[in-house]
């Protein structure tokens, strides 16, 4: 409890981020409304019987924003799953064996790093086409070098340090030596990486969705709903106000975690 007074970050972000996620688990067992039937008016006003209203379809905007915050919740959580796996076993080997191995590898996640994700991303899916899958896919793919880089150095770093000396000279496999001994040392790196790229992953979706390249209508999604609620900021503020204030809430809960995890690194 003392290291969370001390560390407000991780306490704040902690918060909203638990939040945040207990609603989107909720979602997805359960709404008010159908997220895609229309259940009233064109643009009711938020009220007892639609929280946050309507949109321009008498869609109820609650419902579509558990909805939608839960399909950009899933695919960030894929994404990052598809890339830390990927990117902990490239890294892994690369740091540990090193070799022209580990230079063909380097130079192959510089070059996917040194263009804009989100450029690659959206051209990928224009060519493969749209949908959750797709979007998965290709982020993941995207997110790869960059958990790769930060496990290679820490793997670098580690490789010659006296205990892991000592483990060879003991006969322990190298299997074990990198998952059981050098790997549980970047989590303290590792683990703030992976709220940022959870993010990086949200924002990405999101503007692919609000390019209608990503998740297709009518299923919900942040970045379609945000999209669509641009052109009635005047009529209709409470439409915009509900899917960007989720937005806000989801990567800002997380960024403030993130930053909690590498104060409470230093600190260790």
């Amino acid at each position: 409890m003392k290291k969370l007074i001390h560390n407000p970050f991780l306490l704040i972000g902690g918060c909203i981020s638990g939040v945040m996620t207990a609603l989107i688990l909720v979602g997805y067992v359960w709404t008010p409304y159908s997220a895609t039937a229309m259940e009233g008016s064109k643009f009711d006003s938020p009220s007892l019987v639609h929280l946050l209203g309507t949109d321009s379809y008498g869609r109820d905007i609650f419902s579509r924003v558990l909805s939608g915050a839960g399909t950009s919740f899933g695919i960030a959580l894929c994404v990052v799953a598809i890339g830390c796996a990927a990117g902990i076993l490239i890294g892994s080997l690369c740091g540990y064996y090193g070799g022209p191995a580990d230079l063909i590898l380097t130079r192959v996640c510089d070059s996917i790093t040194a263009f804009p994700s989100i450029l690659l991303a959206l051209v990928i899916v224009s060519v493969v086409g749209g949908g959750a899958v797709n979007v998965v896919i290709a982020l993941g793919i995207l997110f790869i070098p960059s958990f790769a880089r930060i496990v290679r150095g820490e793997f670098t770093r580690c490789r010659d340090l006296n205990y892991i000396r000592s483990a060879r000279l003991m006969g322990v496999s190298d299997a074990r030596i990198m998952f059981c001994h050098i790997l549980p040392n970047t989590l303290p790196v590792l683990l703030p990486a992976i709220t940022i790229g959870f993010n990086n992953a949200i924002l990405s979706e999101a503007s692919m969705s609000f390019l209608g390249l990503g998740i297709q209508p009518p299923n919900a999604s942040l970045g379609s709903m945000l999209s669509d609620s641009q052109i009635y900021l005047k009529s209709a503020p409470w439409y915009a106000m509900s899917v960007g204030g989720t937005m806000v809430l989801l990567i800002l809960g997380f960024s403030l975690l993130s930053e909690g995890l590498q104060r409470q690194a230093r600190q260790n």
